[in-house]
C-alpha cells in the first residue's frame, strides 16, 4: 500500500512539473499567481525551459489588446513573440500590433500571424521584451550577441515599458569578464575604428577583436569573414578581463566615436528584469 501511495505522488508531482514547464498546453494561460512568487518551483528546468518561463511570463504580464510592442531578438525573446503569435491565434489577444528588432524576428512574426509595422509609423511603443547577454546589478545590459543591437536599441528606446527576460546564468556582478561588449560600426576604415573604439579612456584594458563569421552567434569565430549585421555593418567585441567601471561614461565615448554606428551597453533603460532559475521566477526593478 505504502509504495502504491509513493507512485501516486510521484505521477502527481511529474504531471504538476510538466504544467509549469508546458504553460500553453490546452490554450490556457500562465498561472500567473505562481510565477510571480520567486519561491515558484522550476528544479529540473533546462535552460530552454527557464527562457520558456520568462518569455511566456512577460507577455502574460505586460502585453494586453491594442498595444504597440516590441519584438525582441534571440533565443530568448523568441519564446515571448512564440507567445504572442499563441494568444493572437487563441482571441486572447486582439488589436496588437509590432515592431520587430531583427530580420530573424520578422521572419518569426511573419510565421506566427502577428501584424508587423515599422518606427516610420508608429514612433511610440507601449512596451518592448527582449533578453539581454549580461546584466548588472543596477540592471544596466550588454546585449548584441544575435548581432541585432542596433534595431534592438532603436526600437526599446521608444517604449514607455523596456521588459527583460533572462536567465540566472546572466545576471553579473559587473558588465565586461562576462560576455564582450558588442560595438556596431562602418565597414569603412575598420582597422582605424577598431583601434579608437580600443583606445576609449572607460575600455581601458580591453582586447578589441572584429566578429568573424555570422553575426548572430556572438563573440564566437564560426568564419573566416567579417560577420555582417542586418544592417550591413562589422561589430568589434571588446573582451574585458574586469569589471567595466563605469557602464555610462563608456558608453558617451564610443557614442562620440566616429565611425561608431551604436554599441551594446543599454543603460538606464530597462523597467523590469524577469529572471528565470532553478529556485523560481523573480522580477527585479530598478
Amino acid at each position: 500500500f505504502f509504495k502504491v501511495i509513493c507512485i501516486f505522488t510521484m505521477l502527481a508531482l511529474i504531471c504538476a512539473a510538466s504544467i509549469a514547464l508546458n504553460p500553453h498546453a490546452a490554450g490556457t494561460r500562465l498561472n500567473r499567481s505562481a510565477l510571480r512568487s520567486s519561491g515558484t518551483r522550476v528544479a529540473m528546468a533546462t535552460q530552454d525551459e527557464l527562457k520558456k518561463l520568462v518569455g511566456y511570463k512577460a507577455v502574460d504580464d505586460y502585453v494586453k489588446s491594442g498595444m504597440v510592442i516590441g519584438l525582441g531578438t534571440g533565443s530568448t525573446a523568441a519564446f515571448a513573440v512564440e507567445r504572442v503569435g499563441m494568444l493572437l491565434k487563441s482571441g486572447a489577444l486582439k488589436d496588437i500590433i509590432a515592431i520587430p528588432t531583427s530580420l530573424r524576428t520578422k521572419e518569426q512574426a511573419e510565421d506566427l500571424g502577428i501584424p508587423l509595422v515599422t518606427l516610420g509609423t508608429h514612433s511610440v511603443l507601449d512596451v518592448a521584451i527582449d533578453g539581454a547577454d549580461a546584466v548588472d546589478p543596477r540592471l544596466n545590459l550588454i546585449k548584441g550577441g544575435g548581432g541585432a543591437l542596433l534595431r534592438e536599441k532603436m526600437v526599446e528606446v521608444c517604449a514607455k515599458q523596456f521588459i527583460v527576460i533572462v536567465d540566472e546564468s546572466k545576471m553579473v556582478d559587473g558588465l565586461g569578464p562576462s560576455f564582450p561588449l558588442p560595438v556596431e560600426i562602418t565597414p569603412f576604415c575598420w582597422e582605424h575604428t577598431m583601434r579608437k573604439v580600443a583606445a576609449c579612456p572607460a575600455a581601458a584594458g580591453c582586447e578589441a577583436k572584429l566578429r568573424l563569421g555570422s553575426a548572430a552567434t556572438g563573440a564566437k569565430v564560426d568564419g573566416t569573414e567579417p560577420a555582417i549585421t542586418d544592417n550591413g555593418n562589422y561589430i568589434v567585441d571588446l573582451f574585458f578581463k574586469t569589471n567595466i567601471a563605469d557602464p555610462v561614461a563608456l558608453a558617451d565615448q564610443l557614442k562620440a566615436t566616429v565611425g561608431v554606428v551604436d554599441h551594446g551597453l543599454f543603460c538606464s533603460m530597462t523597467t523590469a528584469c524577469i529572471i528565470a532559475s532553478k529556485d523560481g521566477i523573480s522580477v527585479k526593478m530598478p
